[in-house]
């Protein structure tokens, strides 16, 4: 590369492209008689490079630089960020982009700022106003900007990243759903370690196995985040061996040891110290190995490239210590300005990158990528419901379950996800209707090669699919035992937030968690987990999070029906698989959904009334035990079923104005009052207890107090749970008159 000048001293500072306005380093110009300067290697009207010939290797290793230089200088203007482990990844992924492929998905939100500077130099970032380098670096990990991990809110951006051992589900989404599209992911060997990431991927190759166009880029380079990564000492036959016992049937390692005429030393070394021949041999081989991954995985292979080359390549340090920058970190320290000296390019050569990238794919990122646009949706009108008698007796997850069928049979893109639990949970039917994915076909077990029901014994697995599948725009539903949902939990929490920030419309993510604490009795308290509820409740006040309890098996129906309705919202329904009481008209249900909760029992007569608040189902017979024992005393009771808990609090509570698709319903003073108010109020819970805050928030009672889940013991009945936990008729009517008392 030439050599660098500061941009005060470069007399061609006039000269340069607009979006170069703030980088602090210019490379001298090129030589302008050479065509691997002057004419960008992707022609016009062509999305990607054509022959892999000096133009094309010499502009793709210019675009690698651009990468790392934008990068490093974007995380010193505020001293922080990750630079070193996406500089291992810069080949890789600027061979990507000159194939044109703009659908990248990563794992690793330690490399967002890499990211952010390749939608910046395709134009993406325009959206965002983010026109120079200059806006680039004031709008990077500050608020209404670039946040510090990718989220939902960048355009051209796929997918959030942040917690490791994500990434895969997304790319595998998108394949799923857009069979003429790669997406490829890269995947970190920090990343690596999660106990996930592979077997995620051998499963679904296993329940779709004519689903290949997604192409994990595994970047071995040595390190994590504060040491040496834990699979550092495999060497490259052990690395492909792993990847071939996950069904990758072709694994294309470029390892830039093979390519170093520069005498370093370890297994893991830093392409841009090699010198001019050999660079340009490793680029050439980093593009075409990824045409041939390409290739490869959308002629109907599973395959994955693996990029051994040592952290922060490139950049002001090496291995761990290029990780991240602390304050102090500026580009004035000498080993950072040293770095971006040796980056830098010339104005002509920011032009050719700036050129190729907004061509390459057929346009920005912001433009091309699947996710910037709304997908169609199949018609599924409304789903068939039962109209059950107040009195009756019904089986709420069953009552589901019909309506689940429907929508599948209606929507061939669904995916209910499971882990092997659907008829343990009371909803047969969805197997029966929609069938098992497997490739070995039974009748007996409701199984085949095209069915819509995906059960990995992995609850990450099953939350990550679905979760990836209505973040990308389609149908799914997770199902979960409440016990073991706290296992994929992470990735709807992930999804749930970029949902807030998309600037499109895409399907609610639900969740439905059935064999509650309640139910659990003989299995002991490995399968009485209902903190989960707790979880998930205290995010209610991020805006687009909603926690369903409804009381009985109309309200579960309504519940879904409202749920398959909504977008950008992440909705779940907490219900049990037993037999119980119908409270509700189809009526009173559909509004218990719509308003937050309703009446389902009040007194006659005079004397004081407590108020008892209650979410959930099997709860509520312990509940109306009490109201007999209470109203024997000369007591009234008006029992309130808490259905939709985000509904109920105040609106300033709840950050609802800052979501996509922000929902500002919240029930008025007035009706609150005429639900809640009275003399004492108990609110109880045979699970988590934040879902009642906002009615101990709200009530005017003289008193109030709450009666909740406390922990999990082996016992013979439900019953038996809930008066482990103080959960029964004569302790709700003994606490209730205290209160009256008090």
């Amino acid at each position: 590369m030439a050599a660098a000048l500061s941009r005060s001293d470069c007399s061609a500072v006039d000269s340069m492209p607009g979006f170069c306005d703030g980088m602090l380093y210019l490379a001298t110009p090129e030589g302008s008689g050479d065509a691997r300067v002057t004419e960008p290697a992707i022609a016009p009207g062509e999305i990607a490079v054509g022959a892999i010939d000096a133009a094309a290797v010499w502009q793709t290793r210019l675009l690698a630089d651009a990468l790392r230089y934008t990068t490093l200088q974007l995380c010193a203007s505020k001293q922080s960020g990750h630079p070193g482990g996406f500089a291992s990844s810069a080949d890789a992924i600027a061979a990507l982009l000159m194939l044109g492929q703009k659908n990248l998905v990563t794992e690793v939100g330690h490399h967002a700022p890499g990211y952010y500077s390749a939608m910046f130099l395709d134009g993406s970032l325009e959206a965002m106003g983010i026109r120079t380098m200059t806006d680039l670096q004031a709008r990077f990990r500050e608020r209404d900007g670039l946040l510090g991990h990718l989220s939902g809110a960048i355009p051209g951006l796929l997918a959030p990243a942040g917690p490791l051992g994500q990434g895969q589900h997304f790319a595998m989404a998108g394949a799923y759903l857009h069979r003429d599209r790669l997406f490829p992911c890269t995947i970190g060997d920090g990343g690596l370690g999660e106990p996930y990431v592979l077997s995620a991927m051998k499963h679904f190759h296993t329940a779709f196995p004519e689903v290949t166009n997604f192409l994990p880029v595994l970047v071995w380079n040595g390190y994590s985040q504060e040491h040496h990564a834990m699979v550092s000492l495999m060497d490259n036959k052990s690395m492909a061996e792993l990847w071939r016992a996950h069904d990758f049937d072709r694994v294309i390692l470029i390892d830039a040891k093979d390519y170093d005429d520069a005498g370093q030393p370890g297994a893991y070394v830093d392409s841009t110290l090699f010198g001019q021949q050999a660079r340009g041999d490793f680029t050439r081989g980093m593009l075409e190995a990824m045409r041939e991954a390409a290739d490869s995985a959308m002629g109907g292979t599973l395959t994955v490239v693996i990029v051994k080359q040592l952290k922060g390549a490139g950049m002001h340090a090496q291995g761990a210590k290029s990780h991240n920058l602390y304050p102090g970190d500026t580009a004035e320290k000498p080993s950072i300005a040293q770095a971006l000296q040796r980056g830098a390019l010339s104005y002509e050569q920011w032009a050719l990158v700036r050129t190729n990238l907004f061509r390459a794919g057929g346009g920005p990122a912001a433009e091309v990528a699947v996710t910037e646009h709304e997908r169609p949706l199949a018609d599924i009108g409304t789903l068939p419901t039962q109209a059950l008698s107040v009195g009756e007796k019904a089986v709420p997850s069953s009552t589901m379950a019909q309506m689940i069928a429907a929508l599948g049979e209606r929507d061939p893109g669904f995916i209910v996800s499971n882990a092997d639990g659907t008829e343990a949970s009371a909803m047969k039917v969805i197997n029966q209707r929609l069938g098992i994915r497997h490739p070995t076909p039974d009748a007996l077990y409701h199984q085949g090669p095209t069915g819509q029901v995906y059960e990995p014994l992995s609850e990450d697995a099953c939350a990550g699919l679905a979760a990836g599948i209505a973040l990308f725009g389609g149908r799914s539903l997770w199902l979960s035992y409440e016990s073991f949902a706290i296992n994929g939990w992470p990735i709807v929490q992930t999804v749930g937030q970029a949902m807030a920030e998309l600037r499109r419309r895409t399907p609610a993510m639900v969740t439905m968690f059935t064999a509650g604490a309640l139910e659990q009795g003989r299995n002991g308290w490995t399968h009485q987990r209902p903190e989960i509820e707790n979880y998930i409740g205290a995010q209610m006040r991020n805006g687009n999070v909603y926690l369903l309890y409804p009381s009985d098996a109309n309200m579960i129906q309504a519940a879904y029906a409202w749920a398959t309705g909504q977008f950008n919202k992440c909705i779940s329904i907490v219900a049990s698989k037993s037999l119980l009481p119908v409270y509700t008209t189809p009526e009173q249900a559909e509004q218990a959904i719509r308003e937050g909760a309703v009446r389902l029992y009040e007194s006659a007569g005079e004397g004081p009334l407590v108020v008892v608040a209650v979410t959930g189902d099997m709860a509520l017979l312990p509940v109306f035990e009490a109201k007999d024992r209470l109203e024997a005393t000369g007591k009234r009771v008006r029992i309130v079923a808490v259905a939709n808990p985000r509904r109920l609090f105040r609106p300033r509570d709840v950050a609802w104005r800052l979501s996509a698709e922000s929902d500002g319903a919240f029930m008025t003073d007035d009706a609150f009052a005429s639900l809640f108010d009275g003399d004492a109020l108990l609110a109880v819970s045979g699970g988590g207890s934040t879902a009642l805050e906002p009615v101990l928030l709200r009530s005017r009672a003289r008193a109030r107090d709450l009666v909740a889940w406390q922990r999990g013991e082996t016992t013979a009945s439900p019953a038996e749970i809930m008066a482990c936990n103080g959960i029964t008729g004569e302790t709700l009517a003994e606490w209730s008159t205290a209160l009256l008392a008090a």
